[in-house]
């Protein structure tokens, strides 16, 4: 708790889509308690929030103002904030606020937004961008297939939904600017944020607090990240802002939601010959710092682990009145991984056969080297990844082999056998994620005058547990106890510049960072002991926290002598660079029974499997995988946010959005695999992302796979009553439910 300190509470929009007419601050100023209050007339010079990837100038017209002026986009949208001495007055005061709007026809989905009567929500239009991708001649090897398919798929929209909503604490002192409350990207946000004040960087300084789960929303430049720091200036005081559970579901970012359009052909084998996909993303009203970086992602992946020699996809990223969107966790792997592994379980019921055989037929293999989806990638993200080592269909037998999958099927056949009112599937899906993602990080390890270790690094602490593994790394090079380690995380006060922690890099680059620091530590505490000694480094090592000469232990120099030794601390710092992503592969396989009555699915076992490289700490790894599956099950089958036809929000509440409970996950087995060791000095390969990543394609082809032949599963999540669809539609097939053909 800091001295003095006032409240911040957001006035936001009652509408989809409005001109903003007059905002009246006069009854909310009046009341006790109340400091002051601005709206977006107050804020001079304001800018508009910066994209972090994937800039561009086509893309500036679309970006959002911290505070909106004349025009509101979405429900939730920013229009002023109040300052007062406690939260109950801030939130009272709020309510006095008037606002006069003109009401504007809401655009809400995707179809609607791109007609030719649709309301213009910019300038430039409704899309902000639009592309297409091609390997190969789709038209020609469709032309040339044994058996084309076509589907339409669709993604639902959903949020993180982090254990503690948003929350900022920003004080002034001297000139300098401190914000606890940041997560995730601490260095971009201070580089965006201070040209936003118009302050120096150096001068403004955010200090790490742990969060319960980041998941892609938690950790992004939000408006909030500039007006409550712009409060605490322009009222002189410490300012504090928390968001409540409603307001978090209308101000954090969306994700997922896409619709698609594949057509798929094959030879009378079930081999790929052309893959051909429209994918159209719904951003919502503005372009938060992700930009549209989802769907390039989608794009960049959606090949996945397979051979596929003719690809294409076209793209359209589309404004729409809801809430702006950003990444969740697995962005567009999720989501291009259910599209294609749903179109693959197709192929198998068309040619009828097993799922696992159409797989057999199409992962890749090294002599298949550079795979589609090095090609793909690199060409739409300009982001190179390293695919080396890499054996997709070795992988997949072996899982196969792991889990025993002839013994699953048939157990579900056996147990359909006994009941048609539960029905028992299994599915499964093959995936590609990539970590380590560059250009940088940075770490800083410092032996202090007290003999102590203190370790900084760029990555953040957002419930992956990197203190206790970035500790290990650095205690492994400088023999010491890992809990004796002081360690801070994405504090700008411990390390000047850095990058954060995203897209599964913790471990690969800010692990890498320590070990490099630390290495160059040792070498300095070895010189220095070895001068004492007079004898030569390379006849010195460290043992429990001192310099010994090797088979002479009773020579020692401890840490805190070395330091006295160095006239004070002494400290090494690294930077670890790299241009290239590291590619692995992930494997899900899950066992469900469907109530086909009720259409509730129940997930009854889970297996993923994963190439990590190297764990540093496995028990972490290991949690990573499993909380990913979890939250994986609550996208592919109950997460979703719900709009009314005025861009209204009907799920913003934890009694309206469906979470998994802890009586809802199955068993879930992990397995890791380390068939080739990651490009990099620690060998290691990330794993935060790869649990979800398949997670949707598995349950959806499951619970096809168990209400039989014929079903029909096109959207996720798979709520009961879109489950209840598709059992009675394949009750009135004649062939419903067949039995498997050829594996």
């Amino acid at each position: 708790m800091r001295p003095d300190i006032a409240y911040a509470v957001i006035v936001r929009s009652d509408h989809a889509h409005a001109r903003v007419e007059r905002i009246d601050l006069g009854r909310a100023l009046a009341q006790p308690g109340v400091l002051g209050g601005f709206t977006g007339t107050d804020v001079e010079g304001m800018r508009t929030i910066p994209l972090r990837s994937g800039a561009r100038d086509s893309l500036v017209p679309f970006l959002q103002l911290p505070l909106a002026r004349d025009r509101v986009r979405y429900v939730g949208e920013p229009l002023a904030v109040l300052v007062a001495s406690d939260p109950a007055a801030a939130e009272d005061a709020r309510e006095l606020v008037r606002v006069d709007y003109e009401a504007l026809p809401a655009v809400v989905d995707v179809d609607q937004a791109t007609s030719a009567s649709a309301p213009r929500l910019f300038e430039d239009g409704n899309v902000a961008a639009s592309w297409t991708t091609a390997v190969g001649d789709v038209e020609r090897a469709l032309r040339a297939s044994a058996h084309v398919i076509s589907e339409r798929f669709s993604t639902g929209r959903l949020t993180g939904v982090p254990l503690e909503t948003r929350g900022l604490l920003a004080e002034w002192t001297d000139g300098d600017l401190t914000v606890w409350g940041t997560t995730k990207i601490p260095y971009f946000n201070r580089r965006t944020l201070a040209p936003m004040l118009g302050v120096d960087e150096a001068r403004v300084h955010f200090v790490e607090t742990d969060a319960g789960g980041g998941f892609g929303s938690r950790g992004e430049f939000y408006p909030e990240d500039f007006l409550i720091p712009w409060a605490a200036r322009r009222f002189g005081r410490p300012v504090k802002w928390i968001e409540d559970r409603r307001e978090h579901f209308t101000a954090i970012n969306h994700s997922r939601q896409q619709e698609w359009s594949v057509t798929v052909g094959v030879d009378a084998d079930g081999r790929l010959l052309g893959f051909d996909a429209t994918m159209t993303i719904d951003l919502g009203a503005y372009l938060r710092t992700h930009g549209i970086w989802v769907a390039v992602l989608t794009d960049s992946y959606l090949a996945g682990p397979y051979r596929i020699p003719n690809y294409r996809c076209r793209v359209a990223c589309v404004m729409t009145n809801k809430t702006p969107t950003g990444t969740v966790r697995s962005p567009g792997f999720f989501e291009g991984t259910f599209v294609r592994e749903r179109v693959l379980d197709l192929v198998a019921t068309r040619l009828g056969i097993d799922p696992a055989l159409v797989r057999r037929r199409n992962l890749a293999r090294p002599g298949d080297m550079p795979y589609t989806v090095a090609t793909v990638s690199e060409a739409v993200s300009g982001r190179a990844v390293s695919w080396e080592g890499e054996d997709f269909a070795a992988t997949f037998e072996h899982a196969l082999e792991t889990i025993g999958y002839d013994a699953l099927v048939a157990e579900c056949r056996a147990k359909n056998a006994q009941s048609d009112d539960v029905r028992y599937g299994i599915g499964m899906a093959a995936a590609v994620e990539t970590s380590g993602v560059g250009p940088y990080e940075t770490a800083k390890v410092t032996l202090t005058e007290d003999g102590t270790i203190v370790l900084a690094a760029g990555a953040t602490s957002i419930g992956q547990g990197p203190a206790t593994t970035l500790a290990q790394v650095c205690a492994e090079v400088l023999q010491v106890d890992p809990e004796d380690i002081a360690v801070h995380l994405g504090d700008t006060r411990f390390l000047s510049d850095g990058w954060g922690s995203q897209a599964s890099r913790s471990a690969v680059m800010a692990g890498n960072a320590v070990l490099g620091a630390a290495r160059d530590l040792r070498d300095q505490i070895l010189a220095l002991a070895a001068r004492n000694f007079e004898a030569s480094p390379d006849d010195l090592t460290l043992e429990d926290g001192a310099a010994i000469v090797r088979g002479v232990p009773h020579r020692r120099c401890t840490l805190r002598e070395v330091a006295t030794l160095a006239g004070g601390s002494l400290v090494a710092e690294y930077r670890h660079e790299s241009d290239r992503g590291i590619g692995s592969c992930g494997l899900h396989f899950a066992l469900v029974a469907v109530d086909v009555t009720t259409g509730v699915v129940r997930p009854e076992r889970y297996v993923v499997i994963c190439d990590v490289g190297r764990p540093i700490n496995p028990m972490i790894v290991e949690g990573q995988l499993v909380g990913g599956v979890a939250q994986g099950l609550g996208h592919a089958l109950m997460e979703d946010l719900i709009h009314d036809e005025s861009g209204q929000l009907l799920t913003g509440t934890l009694m309206d959005y469906a979470l998994p409970r802890a009586d809802f996950v199955p068993p879930i087995r992990v397995v890791l695999l380390d068939h080739a060791p990651g490009p990099n000095p620690l060998g290691v390969k990330g794993a935060g992302e790869t649990g979800t990543s398949g997670v949707g394609a598995a349950i959806a082809n499951a619970v096809a796979n168990a209400l039989g032949a014929g079903a029909v599963i096109r959207r996720l999540p798979l709520t009961s009553a879109v489950v209840s669809s598709a059992s009675r539609a394949v009750a009135e097939l004649p062939q419903a439910r067949a039995p498997r053909g050829e594996r």
